[in-house]
């Protein structure tokens, strides 16, 4: 039996650099969105912020080996590179989980 691809969450957790304005961290990541469309294989994405300051970037992709190619290809990006610096280097996780149910 061949495996076929499983849409996978990517959740990425990080805080942000202190003093920096959430107004232009969210115009920031958004830039980002022409080039993650052009992928073709971005379901959703979902940007949030708890109360204590961690902010959380999920997004659903068609496959996991997607997700990571196209993770490296951004960071290479200059277009991200504004989204970048405002993060806190020292606050970053990432990790990815195969999706089991969606509800829509």
């Amino acid at each position: 039996m061949s495996e076929t691809p499983h849409t996978v969450a990517e959740i990425v957790t990080f805080r942000l650099v202190p003093g920096t304005d959430t107004v232009a961290f969210v115009h920031a990541a958004r830039a980002l969105e022409p080039r993650l469309r052009a992928t073709g294989h971005v379901l959703s994405r979902t940007l949030s912020a708890d109360p204590d300051g961690t902010w959380t970037d999920h997004i659903v992709w068609t496959s996991h080996a997607v997700a990571l190619q196209t993770a490296g290809e951004i960071m290479a990006d200059p277009i991200a590179a504004p989204m970048m610096q405002m993060i806190d280097p020292d606050h970053v996780q990432m990790r990815h989980a195969e999706i089991h149910y969606r509800q829509e």
